[in-house]
């Protein structure tokens, strides 16, 4: 069976009304299905593939796990579908170690160890492919972000009491190293943040024309267990509309939002707030530019049916297919970084488990993503393809990455491990993933029922 971890990124949306409750459970469900189906077809599809290039002979290729509801034979293979939706499998002939081995040459044992391997690696191997092909489709054709995502980390808000604040930060400063990244980016800050709850967390900073080091310990953030040290992140101008009053002041793209007729702005939303109670009035601006304060004053006026300046946080992109192929590659790779931080900080109880989402998270995180549109529920499937296939290659017997662990071992040995230790390692390794599926599983409703 497939588990997926994934550090608790996306945020929750309200709870929808009991008039709203049908139609988004089956929108929830209809996500949740087309994610999994599509993700797990593509693992299996990699062993399955593989295998049958090396002449293993595959006797079932199953989506889903259970009583076969439906399916076909085509030669040795026996393709269905189950009852339960919650992952997959492909049978190959003599693969499990329990079984005994017969000499036939069509058994995955009779296979040299570097053929098994190359099918034991194919399933993560497709599950990242996909999730680069997906990521690069994505920033080729359309891809929206908040722009303050690739922005520096330079501290606009820094809340009263907080760890940051007494740690010693202070509006003004700017973050050049969290931990081992250097001039990180907002996300980059945001992701090393989110996996340090209760953690010293290492920050160097920039101040006027000093070179600061502080070490912060973020609180605990309920229910994710995540790290939260007390800094907002800024407005940033990631598009200007090409008619409208904030060009026209002289607002740039990458200028922070500071404040509204001197009231700070926290947000896009609240801003906009302000304008409906001010109407048509003037406003005075003041925006931070190369960290350097600048006032300007506009008139906002009536556009899309509401008063607005003329100014948006996020920022659509349409990459050529080198650069998106690039920027979804870097992706990928700092997430696999980050997972494997996350998973090792729980080795080390230093990361509680509450940080782990399971099938009931992903539920909610494909519907959510589902609700907004097909682009961040493609974003949502690339993130948990890369977690599949990351999880899938952790040296655990029963999961891929422990068939190449133990085809590793073999090779160093020269000899095959016996077959009574492979049953009792193999015994041992599903007793941990039932346990591991069940704390995950009841860390999402613990989490459901808190949101709700």
């Amino acid at each position: 069976m497939h588990l997926f971890c994934s550090p608790a990124f996306i945020s929750f949306v309200a709870m929808p009304s009991f008039g709203q409750m049908t139609k988004t459970t089956i929108i929830y469900i209809a996500a949740v299905a087309f994610v999994l189906g599509v993700l797990v077809f593509v693992h299996e599809f990699g062993h399955y593939a593989v295998a049958k290039l090396c002449g293993v002979r595959v006797e079932v290729f199953s989506l889903g796990f259970g009583k076969r509801l439906w399916g076909f034979r085509r030669g040795d293979t026996d393709y269905r579908l189950s009852l339960l939706p919650v992952g997959g499998y492909v049978k190959m002939s003599g693969e499990n170690p329990m079984e005994d081995r017969t000499g036939d040459p069509g058994e995955f044992m009779s296979h040299p160890r570097w053929q098994r391997f190359l099918i034991a690696i194919a399933g993560p191997a497709m599950n990242i492919l996909l999730a680069i092909c997906i990521l690069t489709g994505l920033y080729m054709f359309h891809h929206d972000f908040e722009a303050y995502l690739r922005a520096p980390v330079d501290l606009v808000t820094v809340l009263p009491n907080s760890p940051a604040e007494k740690a010693g930060l202070q509006k003004g400063d700017r973050i050049i190293k969290v931990a081992d990244v250097q001039n990180p980016t907002w996300q980059q800050f945001r992701n090393m943040e989110f996996i340090s709850p209760n953690q010293p967390l290492d920050l160097t900073i920039q101040r006027g024309d000093q070179i600061l080091n502080k070490t912060v310990i973020p609180n605990v953030k309920e229910p994710d267990k995540i790290g939260e040290m007390g800094v907002e992140h800024p407005q940033v101008v990631g598009s200007l509309e090409p008619d409208g009053p904030a060009l026209a002041a002289g607002i740039q793209v990458n200028d922070v939002i500071e404040s509204v007729d001197g009231k700070i702005v926290h947000d896009i939303p609240q801003m906009l707030e302000q304008l409906q109670a001010s109407k048509d009035q003037p406003i005075h601006l003041t925006v931070l530019r190369d960290r350097k304060e600048v006032s300007l004053n506009l008139t906002p006026r009536v556009m899309q049916g509401k008063y607005r300046v003329g100014l948006r946080a996020d920022l659509a992109e349409k990459l050529p297919f080198r650069a998106a192929l690039a920027q979804s590659t870097k992706e990928c790779e700092e997430n696999s970084m980050l997972i494997f931080k996350l998973v090792g900080g729980m080795l080390r109880k230093k990361i509680p488990m509450e940080s782990v989402s399971g099938p009931i998270g992903i539920m909610k995180i494909s519907g959510e993503a589902a609700m907004i549109g097909p682009a961040p529920l493609f974003y949502i499937m690339a993130m948990i393809s890369l977690n599949l296939a990351i999880f899938n290659l952790f040296p655990i017997p029963i999961l891929d990455g422990g068939l190449i662990l133990l085809l590793l071992i073999e090779s160093v040995m020269r000899r095959d491990i016996k077959q009574e230790i492979k049953e009792r390692i193999y015994q041992a390794a599903f007793v941990f993933l039932l346990l591991f599926a069940a704390v995950v599983i009841f860390n999402d409703v613990a989490k459901s029922f808190h949101h709700m």
